[in-house]
């Protein structure tokens, strides 16, 4: 029986035996205090569960052997990747990554636009959260944290991935091709696409130059409602958009 309120990770699993690292061996050996025999839950962050019995335990190593698996085991049926600039406050950006991994999210992109306040940001605790999210949210896979790029070159390194629907969310006309709404975009894709990308600006938005590259490698412009929103916001808006079309 899974233990599915004790939820562990483990990227190290060779065959029918795995180990918990050191923060996840003291939580489940120390805090849980759970020993050889105990019955655990671990997931591999790839979207795989795994029904495990503790062979030993410490607080510095937990091994256990699996005995069984379950594949996709919490996933969504489509592969959303959010490409949205760091927030001048980062806690902002974390809160925005921990929410989107609950609702279904399979990548993030930090994207750095013309105007961007933040020009850095450092995935590791971002990284830590979105393990945490994918634990509390009962969910096999861990959203990747990709390697930042300017808006420019993420929008560029897209333009053959023909195979997506590109969504770029602007607070203007460019006058290239007029905006529409994320739900008209998404209603309009063809039944057989189930790969999305969202790219989500900064607080002083894109520039037009980056929109009017964006449309011109395949992105569709896009709003989300009429109320302004702050970054964090529209990019969680957009994530529930996407869940909402394909799973409500």
């Amino acid at each position: 029986m899974f233990l599915l309120m004790e939820l562990f990770y483990s990227g190290m699993a060779d065959g029918d035996m795995l180990v918990l690292d050191e923060e996840e061996s003291g939580h489940c050996a120390k805090v849980l205090r759970h020993s050889a025999g105990d019955m655990i839950s671990v997931i591999d962050g790839k979207g795989t569960l795994m029904e495990c019995r503790i062979v030993s335990a410490s607080p510095r190593r937990v091994e256990a052997e699996v005995l069984s698996r379950t594949a996709g085991w919490g996933g969504h049926p489509y592969d959303l990747q959010m490409a949205v600039c760091p927030t001048k406050n980062m806690d902002r950006y974390e809160w925005f990554a921990g929410k989107a991994c609950e609702i279904g999210v399979d990548s993030i992109v930090p994207v750095t636009g013309e105007h961007s306040e933040r020009k850095v940001m450092k995935p590791e605790r971002v990284q830590r959260i979105l393990l945490s999210s994918a634990k509390q949210s009962l969910k096999g896979k861990i959203p990747e944290i990709l390697e930042g790029s300017s808006v420019k070159d993420y929008i560029s390194s897209c333009r053959s991935r023909e195979e997506r629907l590109k969504l770029v969310a602007c607070c203007f006309e460019d006058g290239s091709r007029p905006r529409i709404s994320i739900r008209e975009a998404l209603e309009g894709m063809p039944a057989e696409c189930r790969a999305v990308s969202v790219l989500i600006g900064p607080e002083g938005d894109f520039s037009t130059e980056e929109v009017r590259l964006a449309v011109e490698c395949g992105f569709i412009p896009v709003h989300i409602g009429p109320s302004r929103l702050r970054t964090e916001t529209a990019a969680i808006a957009a994530v529930m958009a996407v869940y909402s079309h394909f799973l409500l």
